[in-house]
């Protein structure tokens, strides 16, 4: 057990849309430290976003997390011998980044012509109620709904 919990890091809200939360979502999408091309690649899904709904690329982004964000997982927990799937609340910061790396971990997944088209494609999708990442969330919530039953050995 840790004896006290890590200094939360101050993220700074993104230029464009002055949100935190884009900020963490292109944290997550960087890869070697390249910032600079993570705001480039969303910047461009969110022109294309804009390009064709017509609306406000920034709300469709934010429905599309709210689509995603799971509220219930389970984990393995061992009583007396047998290993238990057991359904647990997760706590909003860890909601957040769990569909934050979905909805790129099924982006990067798509077919499609450059990261920023697929990144596109799947937030429109995930606005909908459709997509990949949403149907990771539906599964997550069926496998909690049917180990309900194991609650009570709670970790």
């Amino acid at each position: 057990m840790r004896k006290r919990k890590p200094k939360q890091r101050i993220i700074q809200p993104d230029p464009r849309f002055q949100d935190k939360v884009v900020t963490q979502f292109v944290n997550n999408l960087m890869k070697g430290g390249k910032k600079t091309t993570s705001f480039k690649i969303f910047y461009d899904a969110m022109d294309i976003i804009k390009e064709k709904s017509g609306e406000n690329p920034h709300d469709i982004f934010k429905q599309a997390l709210l689509n995603i964000t799971p509220a219930v997982e389970v984990r393995s927990k061992r009583v007396g011998g047998a290993t238990f799937q057991i359904p647990t609340e997760i706590r909003p910061k860890r909601r957040s980044s769990i569909g934050m790396k979905w909805l790129i971990k099924y982006s990067r997944a798509r077919n499609g012509k450059g990261m920023a088209e697929k990144l596109a494609s799947e937030v429109l999708a995930a606005s909908k109620g459709e997509g990949a990442a949403v149907k990771k969330k539906e599964d997550t919530h069926k496998m909690a709904e049917s180990n309900r039953a194991y609650a009570h050995f709670r970790v």
